[in-house]
């Protein structure tokens, strides 16, 4: 596998999910929160200017997904309550799906939010994380997240951690609003907005997929194997078990 060399490199560029992250903690205990509270969410909140927007682009999506013939829950307009209710089942409809529509994002990064505020939810991260990113920023580097949720949710993420606000440390935050992470293209508009060279840059991910768009749109690509000892399918990206061997 190819070596990485790690003085070139000015722009670290993170996944969250079983990169920086657990990944029981953004599949059960945020996306478990999302589902238990999106109705309680909904009927408190809809009047506000942010989710009632979030949810017209929902119902655009909705019916992109009839036109395609998806068979998503019918979507019921005779009243504010019907428009809630049918907010819901087709938000609940796409997180069975796991979807990565970026209404659905942004609604899940409201109630979350909530659920930060209120104290029952706190951002979760390795320990080699925070040395990662003090070591890092020591050096020089520039570092950044590319995650499928919202900005609001990555950031609400990293401000609230048992090792204190991390947020500070992280010069940038990308969402799917650059494109989806699995197309090289998205990660070539992420580099045109930090303005170093495509060798200059070294992704972070636990996905394949999200390594090799990454890698063929130029830039450096290291996988994050979590779980020592188990045999993993890498396609040439170098790898690691946690941040501490980097750099």
């Amino acid at each position: 596998m190819p070596k990485i060399d790690w003085a070139q490199l000015q722009v670290v560029l993170l996944d969250i999910e079983g990169t920086t992250t657990p990944l029981d903690f953004v599949h059960r205990t945020l996306f478990g929160y999302a589902r238990e509270n999106l109705r309680k969410f909904l009927l408190e909140n809809f009047s506000k200017s942010e989710v009632h927007e979030c949810v017209a682009r929902l119902k655009a999506e909705h019916a992109i997904d009839e036109q395609e013939q998806r068979t998503p829950p019918t979507w019921l307009t005779d009243s504010q309550a019907s428009e809630i209710r049918s907010a819901e089942e087709y938000g609940l409809w796409l997180m069975d799906r796991d979807s990565k529509t970026g209404s659905l994002k942004v609604l899940q990064g409201l109630i979350w939010q909530e659920g930060y505020r209120s104290g029952r939810l706190k951002g979760q991260v390795y320990s080699d994380v925070p040395r990662a990113f003090d070591r890092w920023r020591r050096e020089g580097k520039n570092i950044s997240i590319y995650s499928s949720g919202s900005e609001l949710a990555q950031r609400l993420l990293f401000s609230t951690t048992e090792f204190g606000d991390l947020t500070s440390y992280i010069t940038a935050f990308f969402d799917t609003r650059v494109g989806a992470k699995t197309k090289p293209d998205s990660f070539r508009r992420i580099r045109s907005l930090h303005g170093h060279s495509e060798k200059e840059w070294l992704f972070l991910s636990d996905t394949l997929l999200e390594l090799d768009a990454a890698r063929a749109a130029g830039m450096r690509t290291t996988l994050v194997a979590r779980t020592p000892g188990v045999e993993i399918r890498a396609d040439g990206h170098p790898v690691v078990n946690n941040f501490d061997e980097l750099g």
